[in-house]
């Protein structure tokens, strides 16, 4: 029996192993490595388009938004959890292409008895801003109105997700291939890019279950029992050693490690569009992954028969290495968890590698080739990082 995951312990799963047992024998869309799955175009009938549709959450990243704001009163976090929901659709839409005419909808389950009418406005309106923003670089996103409910039977403090649809060329798709021969580039998932308001820790919205209970004090499962799972074993809640208002200093600021684990989770569609625009025949761009749930094994799900080596990472970012050192948990289980420091990776040529960056570094993002693709019997990963190396 394999060895069970702190993660696991607290009642989440990285890999998500029953969910995808669950779908197996579901239809995989006209494309099965495509990223996201793509339908045949159900709203027109044209052989020439296709739809995409898409739904997600901010995860359990509202429990720690919750936890901050009761904490201190600063609303501004919920404008972050309204992002996470958003990009952990249109990020994941962007890895087949699609960047622009995208519908999106929300659907907010709250405790209504915990969660104030202001958190409330404070989603929406930061949903618009966000749109408002993303206008601003080419990216066409309509808002469709949603569900806000009153559900606190079945929801402890609250929920908040989005789902998203677009119609687009079928000629426009990008549809993994992955291949012998691929270079991997990395965008930072940490730093500043220029349509960013302030320093971004770079942890998106998966592992927010073990990166709050690693990272926080007891202290709040006291005072807020609400914001867990009274299921999980008491030696895994809260089981860390700092206050949400502690502070670290990164690059001469001092940021409070609440916040710094509440970074937004950053968009790449901005560097995106501009990097398809660069290469409208998609021919030098094999696949684009976006390394969310699985962290730095999410490319698993979308090869066959190669070996993809990454031995060439970003060096760990504070938030990861406050992470590691609060939990003590091995690097193996750190990369299949989180992201640890980019979240989206290109696998092209080498020539083209140099495009990416470049536009990358245009927009404030550090960018590097993280690794490269080989040959294999099957489909297997290699994570080499300073003075350790571990397969999946």
């Amino acid at each position: 029996m394999a060895k069970e995951s702190k993660y696991d312990k607290r009642g989440v799963s990285a890999t998500k192993d029953e969910v995808h047992a669950a779908i197996k024998d579901l239809d995989k869309g006209l494309y099965p490595k495509a990223f996201c799955k793509i339908l045949p175009d159900l709203v027109a009938g044209s052989p020439d388009h296709c739809n995409i549709m898409h739904a997600d959450t901010a995860g359990t990243k509202t429990s720690l938004a919750y936890l901050y704001w009761r904490e201190t009163g600063d609303l501004s976090v919920w404008k972050g959890v309204a992002q996470d929901a958003i990009v952990m659709n249109l990020d994941d839409m962007a890895c087949v292409g699609c960047l622009n005419d995208i519908v999106l909808s929300s659907t907010i389950g709250r405790n209504k008895n915990l969660i104030s009418g202001d958190v409330i406005s404070t989603i929406i309106n930061a949903a618009v801003e966000f749109c408002d923003n993303m206008r601003d670089y080419g990216v066409g996103i309509g808002l469709a109105g949603g569900e806000t409910a009153d559900v606190g039977d079945i929801v402890r403090t609250i929920d908040v997700g989005y789902t998203t649809f677009a119609r687009m060329p079928k000629k426009d798709l990008i549809v993994n291939d992955i291949k012998e021969g691929n270079v991997i580039v990395g965008l930072a998932s940490f730093g500043q890019a220029i349509y960013e308001s302030e320093y971004n820790g770079g942890m998106g919205s998966n592992g927010l279950t073990s990166a709050r209970h690693d990272v926080f004090s007891f202290d709040y499962a006291n005072k807020y029992p609400e914001s867990f799972d009274p299921a999980v074993p008491k030696e895994y809640v809260y089981a860390g050693s700092k206050k949400l208002t502690d502070n670290i200093e990164i690059n001469g600021a001092s940021i409070p490690v609440g916040k710094l684990v509440l970074s937004p989770t950053r968009t790449y569609m901005p560097v995106l569009k501009k990097i398809l625009n660069l290469n409208s025949n998609k021919n030098e761009i094999s696949g684009i992954i976006h390394c969310t749930g699985g962290g730095q094994t999410k490319v698993l799900h979308f090869v066959d028969n190669v070996h993809v080596i990454k031995d060439n990472l970003f060096e760990m970012p504070p938030l990861f290495k406050l992470i590691k050192e609060e939990s003590g948990t091995d690097l193996q289980e750190m990369y299949k968890v989180f992201n640890m420091g980019h979240r989206l990776e290109f696998y092209t040529t080498e020539s083209f590698a140099k495009e990416i960056m470049g536009v990358a570094s245009e927009f404030g993002i550090e960018s590097r080739i993280i690794g490269r693709v080989e040959a294999s019997g099957s489909s297997k990963l290699t994570i080499s990082v300073p003075g350790a190396s571990f397969g999946y």
